[in-house]
């Protein structure tokens, strides 16, 4: 059984948990409970990428309202336009001024439409990094959510300059004398995740993806054959889990069984507490320290040893 057949059996025994007596619904319950534990204990990595990609999984601007107060939107690139797919802004985290940048997807089809399904063009990219340079010229720490399939490779953001767009963000987010902190909430694909993931910590959601491209195209590149993608997946160690293993993420943030969906507080809880955590000790470095700390933070990354 597929989970999005799991999810809608789920739905089905949950909405009959309104009209039914005490003792019916303590079974409704525990029958609940065990099909989660049952179809949730022992993902795969397709499993969790499929957890990663689900409609009620909450979205970037679901952290964004929770996490932080006295929200200020700023748009445009000041070069070409406004990029929907990227909010980015001022805020409060637990009153100390900070800027947020968080990769923003839909809950409905014309929201997505509206923020191009997460797929951010070279204007929100150009966007990101003039409000990270304010960032620094402010001292204001940078909170990254990162929820992309990758950036938008249409036609158009090509010919506005997308592959340098995202190499600025990669060169100068490195020299940022602010504390950097990325959260890689759901899916985090290929560059147009990885420019918002330059940072001095990253946190990732226990069921979310970060990976050079999707499995499908994976799959499709490496064996012309797309309907290998749990193979794919499995091959390209895209879990939270394989990259903690390999020092690519520092902190994984644990989910209920069955996903952020069905308990969002939960996680939203530990992501505060990871990021004022996280904050206080960044914040108390030095800055040269910080800066050479997250340079060999990302040189040491794919390094071979004989």
């Amino acid at each position: 059984m597929s989970l999005q057949d799991i999810d809608v059996q789920l739905q089905e025994l949950r909405s009959q948990l309104d009209n039914c007596s005490v003792e019916e619904a303590q079974i409704i319950k525990k029958e609940i409970e065990k099909i989660k534990r049952e179809a949730f204990t022992d993902m795969n990595a397709w499993d969790i990428v499929c957890l990663a990609r689900h409609p009620r999984r909450p979205k970037a601007m679901d952290l964004v309202e929770s996490l932080f107060t006295d929200l200020f939107e700023q748009k445009g690139d000041r070069l070409y336009g406004e990029d929907a797919a990227l909010w980015g802004g001022l805020g409060c985290f637990l009153g100390k001024p900070v800027t947020i940048l968080a990769q923003r997807k839909g809950k409905t089809l014309q929201e997505n439409m509206l923020c191009n399904f997460g797929m951010m063009n070279p204007e929100g990219y150009r966007k990101a990094l003039r409000l990270a340079k304010q960032a620094a010229k402010f001292n204001r720490p940078i909170i990254n959510i990162v929820d992309t399939s990758g950036a938008y490779p249409g036609k158009g953001a090509e010919e506005r300059g997308q592959a340098e767009a995202i190499a600025q963000c990669l060169k100068q987010f490195m020299t940022l004398n602010v504390p950097v902190i990325t959260i890689v909430l759901s899916e985090g694909g290929s560059g147009g995740a990885l420019a918002l993931s330059v940072a001095d910590h990253i946190m990732m959601l226990e069921n979310s993806i970060y990976s050079i491209l999707s499995p499908e195209g994976f799959a499709s590149i490496l064996w012309k054959d797309e309907s290998r993608v749990q193979e794919a997946a499995k091959m390209m160690e895209l879990t939270s889990k394989d990259l903690f293993s390999k020092g690519i993420v520092d902190t994984i943030v644990s989910e209920p069984l069955g996903g952020m969906q069905e308990n969002p507080n939960f996680c939203i809880e530990q992501i505060r507490q990871n990021l004022y955590e996280q904050l206080n000790k960044l914040q108390a470095q030095n800055p040269k320290v910080r800066l050479k700390n997250r340079y060999e933070k990302f040189r040491k990354l794919g390094a071979c040893h004989e």
